[in-house]
């Protein structure tokens, strides 16, 4: 399997090679040449596989410069009940006979969905680095999630740093101290100045300083990481499999979206052959993605119009992994996606795609909505009486829009994004108590923290990096 960028550069290169490299050099993202298609057979005797094994079955398709016996051991040491709490690793549940389930994808060691694909991650990186004998600095930007689950994944690995940078003060309590009580000599936090697209700004600035990036090894784990996404494919499968009896049944995913990575791994598997019906993504009142999938226009907000909400981790205007979407709508037309996320973004920060293009999204299957904090606060309390479940405040605007969304006779899967032990103020406010924490996580926050406060400067990043790698 080879893979290109998004933006037109058609030199094809192997799975490890852009495993450490994050953006293509032409600023771009890496897809797979095409989508390796899966057949009913192959959907058949997958279905009675473990996850470990589906996992295996799934990256094979995509890396062919990993032997199969390593890439298989990589796997079955990621994905075990003692590090994700159930032989399913990504069990499912119905709330009631509503036609809505939830995927249950926060039972790693941060509590939170990104878990499903860092742990990978880490082991992947270690494994190419030892292979390679080299090093890798890992620069990535976080609205929440995304950092606590990379350093958990990263922290001790051999050869490898982590530089995240995070919106100061703009994560909940919990999120900080799972980041800034990790006293790792490998780890370094940053706490930008700004909101979360500051920071994923000089990421991609960093990362587009192609010579900087190859004298310090700048590797990311963010999204835009095609391995990343490529391990969220498969819980798709996996939650197909628990809800359906047989291949000839249709199910669809309402999937709570900020940077599109998580909801992009669903169209992907969509494109494989997964018997998808509908992909509704679900936004906060960070709306982008909302606003272009009612009207072909995308258009990104400045820091003064991203709003500070209650489900933190979306509070996102540029979303990241959108481009690869967009890319497959307009034919894989790299010219044209390199001028829709390129000029036309930097001069004008909106695109309108054309009637044509826009009639073309429903063929992808992307429906969306739209959830407020009343909204969560309202879904978390009748989710908890009606089915005695509580969510957190993300999942909580991925089963309002579910519910709006949801067709008699295909089975509506909501992926949950984090434990509600992660946002207490907005369950306590909602419910009026506090939610219980997995053992070990009492008092987290009162841990003493180790971080950094950083203007939102690229050169002052640079320059971070340089003292601590050289």
């Amino acid at each position: 399997m080879k893979y290109i960028s998004t933006r037109g550069d058609q030199t094809q290169r192997r799975f490890c090679e852009i495993l450490l490299e994050g953006l293509a050099p032409d600023g771009g993202l890496y897809l797979p040449v095409s989508y390796p298609k899966v057949d009913a057979a192959t959907l058949a005797r997958w279905r009675a596989l473990s996850y470990a094994d589906l996992a295996f079955e799934i990256l094979s398709l995509y890396i062919d410069d990993i032997p199969a016996a390593d890439l298989k051991a990589l796997v079955h040491k990621t994905y075990t009940p003692a590090v994700f709490g159930s032989e399913q690793i990504v069990p499912v549940r119905r709330l009631g006979d509503s036609g809505v389930l939830i995927e249950a994808l926060s039972n790693g060691p941060t509590l939170a969905f990104k878990d499903m694909a860092m742990q990978l991650l880490g082991n992947l990186f270690e494994y190419e680095l030892g292979r390679r004998g080299e090093q890798l600095n890992i620069l990535g930007a976080t609205s929440g999630d995304t950092g606590s689950a990379a350093e958990y994944a990263m922290r001790g690995k051999q050869g490898v740093r982590v530089f995240m940078l995070s919106p100061n003060g703009r994560m909940s309590p919990f999120q900080q101290a799972q980041m800034f009580s990790l006293q790792d000599a490998n780890i370094h936090n940053l706490a930008v100045e700004g909101v979360f697209d500051d920071a994923q700004d000089i990421v991609k600035a960093v990362s587009n300083d192609l010579a900087f990036k190859r004298q310090y090894k700048i590797g990311t784990v963010n999204s835009i990481n095609w391995a990343r996404l490529l391990a969220q494919v498969v819980y798709y499968f996996a939650g197909y499999f628990q809800t359906t009896q047989s291949n000839a049944e249709q199910v669809s995913f309402t999937v709570p979206s900020g940077n599109f990575g998580n909801v992009c791994a669903g169209h992907v598997a969509r494109m494989m052959g997964l018997p998808i019906a509908k992909l509704v993504v679900a936004t906060n009142e960070n709306d982008v993605l909302d606003e272009f999938f009612r009207t072909g226009t995308y258009r990104v907000r400045g820091s003064a119009e991203t709003h500070e909400t209650s489900s933190p981790s979306m509070d996102i205007s540029k979303a990241s992994n959108f481009e690869r979407f967009v890319f497959d709508l307009l034919g894989r037309d790299g010219a044209r996606t390199a001028e829709l996320f390129g000029p036309t973004l930097a001069k004008q920060g909106v695109f309108s795609l054309t009637a044509e293009e826009t009639a073309a999204i429903a063929g992808y299957g992307f429906q969306s909505g739209r959830s407020t904090h009343a909204d969560r606060l309202a879904t978390i309390r009748s989710t908890y009486e009606r089915f005695g479940d509580m969510v957190d405040t993300h999942t909580a605007d991925g089963v309002k829009v579910a519910f709006e969304r949801v067709e008699a006779g295909v089975p509506m899967i909501v992926l949950e994004t984090a434990l509600p032990a992660k946002f207490a103020a907005t369950i306590h406010e909602a419910l009026g108590r506090e939610p219980s924490r997995p053992a070990g996580l009492e008092g987290i926050e009162a841990l003493p923290k180790r971080f950094t406060v950083v203007p939102p400067q690229a050169e002052v990043i640079k320059q971070y990096v340089r003292t601590h790698c050289d």
